[in-house]
């Protein structure tokens, strides 16, 4: 679980450090101009960044399962190159998938109006600028909101199997200590998965 956290932080730390220097500097010194390759890259970054965070608390939601469901066999499934794997899997996934976004953003012709309705590069409030046919950017945008969501639902089934072994216990102080154990990784699901899936879903 602390491995998990510190990769969550990592993350975290990245993230913000992508997205607020910009924000702040609209707000503070009303620099609302970004060149294009740089908001590319912020678009492809908070992306990839968000994808890992998503991967994070999935992960996360598999090791509160092993450790409340399976916690005879906690070492021997949670060995460290299965968490290697895992590592790798949050960090190059999101970034691999996230890749044809910058793609098809540079291939898309831009008329006249080059203003962001948003504090940030975001993926579809770039693409409407462009003149050209951006079906392919939304196709591929829904296929994001898609898999960000099978997260929530594969992180819906462990807690499901999580509460149930719970509520099974006979020990009233085993059952608060996994539900307080568990209650504070659901509030950073729901603070990181709400407003995401609202961002998204509204461009």
């Amino acid at each position: 679980m602390f491995y998990f956290l510190a990769l969550l932080s990592a993350i975290d730390l990245a993230l913000s450090t992508i997205s607020m220097p910009h924000i702040l500097g609209i707000f503070w010194f009303d620099a609302h101009e970004i060149n294009f390759g740089a908001c590319v890259a912020q678009m492809f970054l908070i992306y990839a960044l968000t994808g890992e965070e998503a991967e994070v608390l999935l992960a996360m939601a598999f090791d509160h399962y092993i450790a409340i469901c399976a916690p005879l066999h906690y070492t021997t499934i949670l060995t460290s190159w299965v968490f290697v794997g895992i590592s790798v899997f949050i960090v190059f996934c999101p970034v691999l998938f996230i890749l044809p976004i910058s793609y098809f953003i540079y291939h898309l012709p831009f008329c006249q109006t080059h203003v962001i309705p948003h504090s940030y590069c975001e993926h579809m409030g770039v693409a409407k600028l462009s003149c050209g046919n951006i079906r392919i950017n939304a196709i591929y945008g829904l296929i994001m909101v898609s898999l960000f969501l099978l997260n929530v639902v594969l992180i819906g089934i462990s807690y499901f199997y999580i509460l149930r072994a719970v509520f099974r216990h006979p020990s009233q102080d085993a059952q608060l200590k996994a539900l307080s154990t568990c209650g504070s990784h659901v509030g950073v699901i729901c603070v990181f998965y709400i407003p995401s899936v609202f961002s998204f879903l509204t461009h």
